[in-house]
């Protein structure tokens, strides 16, 4: 992961807390505003001595570090966000040591476990479907509940909602994904909506964000490659070609924290792709992906896998 960006340390006196920042986009986006010189909060429940349902071995230990070593400062803080006490001691903490908090991102999720592709929802257990709905949504709301006090405290702050595909392309049921997580990405959209409303007489901005086809650790070891091996997927699974890095988003939301004009966005909901196509920055590798139009164009159309033209 390179930290080579255009916003590099216009972010310097930021405070961001990134909920759910133990890997995946959560780290990307910790990392990257770190490398633009934020003082990031990592939380999430893996760590060095515990592991989340998840099971997976990065914890936020690692994450925090890697936002110190790309220049910010990195601070870990295991935190279950279904706890609504736990939630109120991080944010009663951030205060304390910083007296503000200037970005918030909501990246909690965790509820890998719980996919059941292809099946009707009446086919699936209800257990894990109602876990991926507290895991994916009440852990959003219940963070928000208790940091947007802060955040609006002075003008400025922002809410980045992290979800898995745009408005436009979750209009439609996405049969492919099921039920729980179709619910689950739809209405963390909806949820940016209706925080925006309610911040923007505070002078503060809330957006929903989406990754394209991320390079997540998982997704990785599911093809059975590394980040610098990830092009040999392409082999058996073709449109893998389109996917990014968790830099990309990062540097997305690195992106809107350092842009004095960003309520122009408050409510609307963004990409990774289409946002480098406006402020310039690039995937780590010097690429622009546009997975959102290429999963429309190409890939929804059933055509070859061509990138020409989407990175």
């Amino acid at each position: 992961m390179t930290h080579e960006t255009t916003h590099e340390k216009t972010l310097t006196g930021t405070v961001a807390l990134v909920a759910g920042g133990t890997r995946g986009a959560g780290r990307g986006i910790a990392v990257e505003l770190g490398a633009a010189g934020a003082t990031v909060y990592v939380t999430g429940r893996s760590t060095r001595t515990s592991r989340s349902e998840m099971d997976r071995p990065e914890t936020i230990e690692e994450t925090a570090e890697l936002v110190t070593a790309a220049g910010g400062e990195g601070i870990a803080v295991r935190v279950d966000h279904l706890d609504p006490a736990q939630v109120t001691a991080l944010v009663e903490r951030i205060d304390a040591e910083r007296g503000r908090l200037d970005v918030l991102v909501n990246d909690v999720w965790g509820s890998d476990s719980y996919f059941e592709f292809g099946r009707p929802l009446w086919e699936q257990s209800l257990d894990g479907g109602l876990r991926m709905l507290r895991l994916g949504i009440e852990t959003h709301a219940i963070t928000s509940h208790r940091a947007l006090p802060l955040l609006i405290r002075e003008p400025g702050g922002l809410v980045v909602e992290m979800t898995d595909g745009t408005a436009d392309y979750n209009a439609r049921y996405r049969k492919d994904v099921g039920y729980f997580y179709d619910l689950v990405k739809s209405a963390v959209i909806r949820m940016a909506l209706a925080q925006s409303e309610e911040i923007a007489p505070h002078g503060a901005t809330a957006v929903a964000l989406t990754p394209g086809w991320l390079r997540s650790e998982a997704m990785l070891d599911n093809f059975g490659v590394t980040e610098e091996t990830w092009r040999d997927a392409t082999k058996t699974v073709p449109h893998f070609a389109i996917s990014e890095s968790p830099t990309y988003v990062g540097r997305a939301v690195a992106a809107l924290a350092a842009d004095p004009d960003r309520a122009r966005w408050n409510g609307a909901s963004l990409s990774s792709g289409g946002l480098a196509q406006v402020y310039g920055f690039t995937d780590a590798d010097g690429s622009r992906p546009d997975a959102w139009r290429y999963l429309v164009e190409v890939q929804g159309r059933d055509l070859p896998a061509d990138v020409t033209g989407y990175r």
